[in-house]
């Protein structure tokens, strides 16, 4: 993939994924702010360390934590029928439990049991980690390191992570085949939400470089039909997650708007389609012009963009620790909020409404 606008930042990942946040437009009465920014990857520095065998690196005393490999029955009986049941990328079902406002959790089923959790806001049970926790404290509990390993048969696996991934999302290793990824708010350098995932997932997300030995898995694939139900998910899971992250900042809660949804679609598709990132088509066209076009009428409106996130959850980490993008996710002035998702290319649009 080429992408030529200098607005983009990309982080190149070993595997030869392109890692790629914009920068944020912000429409004000039809005129155009653009402060651009770009950031440049920093060198890795690698260290290592031993994991014994067979034992926890650390001791997770969190309930949420315990979810892990039970059942589906299991996780019915005590959570009740999901708000939602989406379709991962991943060939995984996500189980989506929030109130829409203070607390959001995910649990990734595979093979009728829990593989994957994700989880932000007030009254997780996350210990010895703990939402709003500072970095430093973190550190001690986990001892983060640029480089974590695993081990399988005859294969082995080695994640490393720059200097950036450490301090914005860094991994630790809780058993022989779960790990346990940190997302922190730079800005605050607090801890934002955790992410407890299987190695076989993880080796299918491939977050960061990685080298190894032996094979790793292949990705499924999807009819058009399935990526329409994963794009959607993803919508939903993108909408739900900033406006808990704006409850976390205390800022009002942001209404869906399916008109707007539809003008963020329609540009993550183009981008995918005709192999660009920019804000503005190939015909020029902006956000100004993408709103007039569906007659949405509005007094602001703004637009995050990111692409080859592995997932909505990577995407909305990595614009919350971008200057321009939490502007506005955070913004007190909007109101409304629709999301476009198409494949791995993802759109914010923001509008205020009187």
């Amino acid at each position: 993939m080429r992408l030529l606008r200098i607005m983009a930042v990309l982080l190149l990942a070993f595997s030869g994924i392109y890692y790629l946040l914009d920068r944020t437009d912000f429409l004000q009465e039809g005129s155009i702010d653009n402060p651009g920014h770009i950031l440049e990857q920093k060198d890795s520095k690698l260290e290592s360390k031993e994991i014994p065998e067979n034992r926890s690196v650390v001791p997770l005393e969190g309930d949420t934590y315990q979810w892990m490999n039970k059942s589906v029955n299991e996780l019915e009986e005590s959570f009740g029928e999901p708000s939602r049941k989406d379709s991962s990328a991943y060939g995984y079902e996500w189980w989506v439990y929030t109130d829409e406002q203070e607390q959001y959790i995910q649990f990734g089923i595979q093979d009728n049991q829990v593989k994957s959790i994700y989880a932000l806001g007030n009254d997780l049970s996350i210990q010895p980690a703990e939402i709003g926790q500072a970095y430093d404290s973190s550190d001690a509990a986990f001892s983060f390191s640029n480089e974590v390993t695993y081990s399988k048969a005859l294969s082995s696996y080695t994640f490393r992570l720059s200097d950036e991934e450490l301090q914005e999302r860094p991994i630790v290793k809780v058993t022989d085949d779960i790990f346990l990824q940190l997302y922190f708010d730079t800005f605050t350098d607090e801890l934002s939400a955790v992410r407890m995932l299987s190695a076989d997932l993880l080796l299918l997300h491939q977050p960061y470089e990685i080298q190894y030995r032996g094979e790793l898995p292949e990705k499924p694939d999807f009819s058009d039909e399935q990526w329409a139900e994963i794009e959607e998910g993803a919508e939903q899971q993108i909408f739900h997650i900033t406006n808990v992250i704006r409850d976390q900042h205390e800022k009002t809660a942001l209404e869906w708007d399916e008109d707007v949804s539809n003008v963020a679609y329609l540009h993550s598709e183009d981008m995918a389609e005709n192999n660009y990132f920019s804000h503005y088509a190939q015909n020029g066209d902006g956000l100004k012009e993408r709103l007039a076009a569906q007659e949405v009428f509005y007094q602001a409106a703004g637009e995050n963009i990111a692409a080859q996130y592995p997932d909505a959850q990577a995407a909305i980490h990595g614009w919350l620790n971008s200057e321009g993008h939490r502007e506005a996710l955070l913004k007190d002035d909007f109101t409304h909020l629709g999301v476009g998702v198409y494949q791995f290319y993802y759109t914010q649009n923001f509008v205020k409404k009187q």
